[in-house]
């Protein structure tokens, strides 16, 4: 069977029937933001297989340019006249993903930087399977999407005012913001965890660390029961661990004081600094620590000076996502925190059950950057460990 090494003009009716499915698919988002799904996916099937037609054939190639161009403005004038000057950015956004789209396909550029030998199942798989992510990614991500903007809302509601849909500078506002920072509820809560959160994953980091060099020594008798009892807490469903914590913490005189709150946290982030540590130990050179020993160096030194430096990303990993648990845990701080001991997660989850305020929206906005910033930083790491250990190239 012939296979294809460059790009070959497809079947008409090959890209009108993608290209309306690429419409379908968008189709879904335009109908629920105008009260009616099926119709929206029936009109951007039908439009993008009309567009895709015409395009393909009964418009010149050469003319690929204006025809992107002419569908953005098609496209944006559409969406204006559906959702007005929002509607018309989104549009013409479409349009331009649309166009693109409709010359990868008709023109078979999908297929230049696949392997030649691969058969149109497996090319359809390869791609089929990457929309799949991608439409998992907007599904999870759009809840988060749609918290940020409604954070700058100039009126105390939790959905969109018909001047911030009208991009309406009278409908943004930062008071939100404002009143996070100056109201003694919210500054009190930020400090709680602040204080709480460090400590806890200091804590977590030290014995995690120590759990994962241990653990990965080949002599250790049951260290399968014993990884399996210390990353529980990640397994067993947090209302459970919580009520065990409060009946345990309740005996001896830890429930509603800081250090209960920090051991609390502590256990929940050791799972996580154990699991990272561990991956990073897998290859890790014990000749060196050998090495080290023959050399004269005890075993602190050999392991400051040795093994600190190889494992660091996976200790700061582990680190930060100890930090995260600790900063957004909202459950165990419930059953062993106080009023005094309020944290940010728990102030947030009072201001939803007492008193709808937007300022939680800011809050949430906030956080999510952190974590952002967090996980980039994980990321970064990650990648210099494989560097470190050759698993990479640099």
């Amino acid at each position: 069977m012939a296979v294809e090494t460059q790009a070959v003009k497809k079947p008409v009716l090959f890209t009108a029937l993608v290209m309306g499915a690429f419409g379908a698919f968008a189709g879904v988002f335009v109908g629920a933001a105008n009260g009616s799904v099926p119709l929206g996916v029936v009109i951007g099937f039908v439009l993008l297989a009309a567009i895709a037609f015409a395009a393909m054939e009964l418009l010149d190639p050469k003319l690929e340019q204006p025809v992107k161009w002419g569908l953005v403005v098609l496209m944006a004038i559409f969406g204006f006249v559906l959702s007005g000057l929002p509607g018309a950015l989104v549009g013409a956004i479409f349009g331009y993903i649309f166009g693109v789209l409709i010359y990868w396909v008709g023109m078979g550029r999908y297929r230049v930087p696949l392997p030649p030998y691969l058969t149109a199942g497996q090319v359809m798989w390869h791609y089929s399977f990457r929309t799949l992510c991608g439409a998992i990614l907007v599904f999870l991500i759009t809840p988060i999407l749609v918290v940020m903007p409604l954070s700058f809302n100039a009126e105390n509601f939790f959905t969109f005012t018909p001047e911030m849909l009208r991009l309406d500078p009278a409908g943004y506002s930062l008071k939100h913001y404002r009143d996070f920072l100056t109201n003694s509820e919210w500054t009190s809560a930020v400090w709680n965890s602040v204080r709480i959160a460090p400590v806890a994953t200091f804590i977590s980091v030290t014995l995690g660390t120590l759990a994962a060099i241990g653990l990965s020594q080949s002599h250790v008798p049951g260290k399968r029961a014993i990884m399996v009892v210390l990353i529980s807490p990640m397994i067993v469903p947090l209302i459970i661990s919580a009520t065990g914590m409060y009946f345990f913490y309740s005996k001896i005189g830890l429930v509603g004081t800081y250090w209960g709150v920090v051991l609390a946290h502590a256990v929940l982030g050791i799972p996580f600094v154990i699991i990272t540590v561990t991956a990073t130990l897998v290859g890790f050179d014990n000749s060196l620590t050998r090495a080290a020993a023959n050399m004269g160096a005890d075993p602190v030194r050999t392991f400051f000076k040795v093994q600190m430096p190889l494992i660091l990303p996976g200790v700061i990993s582990g680190a930060l996502f100890a930090f995260i648990t600790s900063f957004d845990e909202v459950v165990v701080v419930l059953f062993i925190g106080s009023a005094e001991l309020q944290t940010l997660p728990w102030q947030m989850f009072t201001g939803l059950r007492e008193q709808i305020s937007p300022t939680i929206l800011a809050a949430a906005t906030i956080l999510v950057v952190i974590s952002i910033g967090l996980l980039t930083t994980v990321e970064m790491l990650r990648r210099r460990s494989e560097r470190l250990r050759g698993m990479s190239p640099g």
